[in-house]
This record gives structure tokens, C-alpha cells and sequence, in this order.
């Protein structure tokens, strides 16, 4: 029988088969295990791989967040000082008042660019500037109860020493006594008195805030108000205050013309 030297003819096209890809499984991890001493978050797996469940927190205890009552009642002292303070900023000045000044400055107003008088002043050598400041803050506080005394009133200075003791002495005991009142007490009595070199600079400020206060309204208000140039002229005991009532006083004349 004769071989065939033919070759068999390949399948046609389109009809093979491929294998399909080998499945590759999953897999299986272990959990993970925390660090010793660790702690899962809540909401985050826990050592089984399943969610730690979120903790609900515990209402607070009204009891433990209260103020103890001694600070409660320092915090009711505070706020009821800083109400009667409130006049200070609402009071306006009287002299300004007796000259026609519309919109004067509060009292609050004089003793807060006194206070910063203190704290700018250069060249205050063995004077304590904190105390100054201190001072010129609390000088005029009596007012908040008593009002403005000013010389047109007709009120002799010691009755209306009196009266502002007075009312200084009901304003400590609203504040609840204590360190910060007898200071309040000491500042105030130290202005009064005069008796320091931090008082004398305090005086000499008072002085100065007023007659620069005046050449501003005289500008302003197109006022002539010369009463209190006069009052204060002569009697600034320091040297800074001197100084800058002179400065006040230069520049009154170059505007004026005089």
C-alpha cells in the first residue's frame, strides 16, 4: 500500500478552542493583630477583622461641670463691678458739657488716653510705669456713682473727697473685698493724696488730657476755651508733664496765631 507523503490539512480558522485561564483563589488573610497595649478605634476593625462598635458618650453630669460656688460667686462680684462701671463710659465729662461741647468725651474716655499717656512716657527713671497706668485707670472711678464734680459746681474738695471715698468704698464691696479691692482702694488713695511720684505724674496727665482735649475742641468746635489753659498754668509738678503741657500750649499758639 502506497504512503500518502501529504500532510494532514490543519482545522480550519475560528475553530480552535482556547483553555481558559487558570482561577487563581483567594487568599485568606489572618486578622491583624494589634500591638500589645494598643486599642482599636471605634468604628475601625477590631482583633476579629469585624467593626469595633462606636461607644455612645456619657452625658455629662451637670453637677461636675458647674463652677464650684466660690468661683461662681467671684464671677457674679465681677460683672456686677463691671455694670456699675458702665457709667464711666456713658457720663460725659462736665466742663465740656458747661461749655457747649456737643458729643464730649465720657469719663472712661479721659482715663483711658491718661492710662496711655503712662505706658508711651519716656524717660521715667525709678518710677513705676505699671503702677501709672494702674493709677490713671482707676482715679476717676468713684464718678461711676457720684457723677463729675467740677468746680462750677460749688462743692468744697473736701466734701467731694468724702462722697468719692464713699462711693469707692460701695464699689470694693460690690467687687466682693478681697486683694484686688484693697489695691483699688490703695491706687485711688495714693492719686487722692499726692503722696508718690507715680501720683504726681498721674496729676500732671490729668492736666495734660484736659488742656490737649480743650485745643481739640477749639479746633473742632471753633470755641475759645481759654478757662482751662488758664486753670492748669504753673501747676504741673514734673518734668515730663511740663514737657508736654508746653508742647500742648505750642501748638494752641501756632494754630491761633497769637
Amino acid at each position: 500500500m502506497a504512503v500518502s507523503s501529504r500532510l494532514p490539512a490543519p482545522p480550519a480558522r475560528g475553530l480552535l478552542r482556547r483553555s481558559p485561564p487558570p482561577r487563581i483563589l483567594p487568599v485568606e488573610r489572618a486578622p491583624r493583630r494589634l500591638a500589645s497595649g494598643a486599642r482599636a478605634v471605634s468604628g475601625s476593625p477590631g482583633p476579629s477583622g469585624s467593626p469595633v462598635p462606636r461607644r455612645t458618650p456619657a452625658p455629662l453630669d451637670a453637677a461636675a461641670v458647674a463652677l464650684p460656688s466660690s468661683n461662681a460667686s467671684s464671677a457674679a462680684s465681677a460683672i456686677d463691678f463691671l455694670t456699675l462701671c458702665h457709667s464711666l463710659k456713658t457720663t460725659k465729662r462736665k466742663g465740656w458739657i458747661n461749655h457747649s461741647i456737643k458729643g464730649p468725651e465720657s469719663i472712661a474716655d479721659h482715663m483711658y488716653r491718661m492710662a496711655l499717656m503712662a505706658l508711651i512716657a519716656d524717660d521715667l527713671p525709678a518710677v513705676n510705669r505699671e503702677r501709672c497706668i494702674k493709677i490713671a485707670i482707676v482715679h476717676d472711678i468713684a464718678e461711676a456713682i457720684v457723677g463729675d464734680i467740677t468746680p462750677s459746681d460749688g462743692i468744697p474738695k473736701a466734701e467731694k473727697s468724702r462722697r468719692e471715698q464713699e462711693a469707692l468704698d460701695e464699689m470694693c464691696e460690690v467687687l466682693g473685698g478681697g486683694p484686688t479691692a484693697d489695691e483699688i482702694k490703695e491706687l485711688w488713695e495714693e492719686y487722692e493724696n499726692n503722696s508718690s511720684v507715680e501720683a504726681n505724674i498721674v496729676k500732671d496727665f490729668d492736666k495734660v488730657e484736659m488742656i490737649l482735649q480743650a485745643l481739640e475742641y477749639e479746633k473742632e468746635h471753633g470755641k475759645v476755651l481759654d478757662e482751662f489753659f488758664l486753670s492748669t498754668a504753673g501747676k504741673f509738678q514734673t518734668e515730663i508733664g511740663k514737657s508736654w503741657a508746653a508742647e500742648v500750649n505750642a501748638r494752641r499758639t501756632k494754630t491761633s496765631g497769637q
